[in-house]
């Protein structure tokens, strides 16, 4: 019976992976696509503040007023962050009350981070006068935007996370989706500390981070 499986076998055919091998080359899948979307995020945001600075450059440049709001929302975000962290602590200390606990300030702070964005644009609106010509209120509320529609993906999947809680699920099956759904969100507060401390703090900073980075 052996001699026969040789003869028959066909080496230049890939070989069927046992279940188990086939769960764990798509778990690593997740992670990857992961953070092949973040590279992407990184590199239009890092796209947007190359525009910002090079549209500094002219004379009829008018910076935009600084909503203290933006502040509050940082701390926000933050606070956010820390919840997800304490989530994926529960979820490997297998304490799914943990886990539930993180998920939901985690989502909960992300969303005050939301309202509080919308806030922050109309104290813009109240400190100067709305004008699309002024490129830099145009760059505020373009980037502010599209930091926030990556967050509201990112409660999608939280959504959907938190979905999974019902009952008393293994908190084993739930560890990669709470670990994503955390890295996703920390990479998200890495995003706006770098917009943040750049485009509301100072011109000359975003100045030092593009000639860094080679592009001045």
């Amino acid at each position: 019976m052996g001699l026969f499986q040789q003869l028959t076998e066909k080496p230049w055919l890939p070989s069927p992976l046992p279940l188990a091998d086939a769960r764990a080359i798509r778990l690593p899948a997740a992670r990857l696509g992961l953070r092949v979307f973040c590279g992407v995020v990184t590199v239009l945001f890092f796209l947007l503040l190359v525009a910002y600075a090079e549209r500094m450059a002219f004379e009829e440049w008018r910076p935009s007023a600084q909503p203290w709001l933006m502040w509050l929302n940082t701390a926000l975000l933050l606070t956010a962050s820390a919840g997800m962290q304490w989530a994926v602590t529960g979820v490997r200390e297998e304490r799914i009350e943990a886990v539930r606990t993180g998920l939901a300030g985690g989502g909960l702070f992300a969303v005050a981070f939301l309202a509080g964005q919308l806030v922050a644009w109309r104290q813009l609106a109240l400190m100067t006068p709305f004008d699309i010509t002024n490129a830099s209120i145009a760059f505020f509320y373009l980037i502010t935007a599209l930091h926030g529609l990556h967050l509201l993906g990112g409660l999608v999947a939280l959504g959907w996370t938190a979905t999974r809680l019902q009952g008393d699920p293994p908190p084993a099956g739930l560890r990669l989706n709470v670990e994503l759904c955390a890295v996703y969100w920390h990479f998200l507060l890495v995003v706006w500390l770098v917009l943040f401390g750049l485009l509301f703090s100072g011109n000359d900073n975003l100045e030092i981070l593009l000639a860094l980075c080679g592009v001045r």
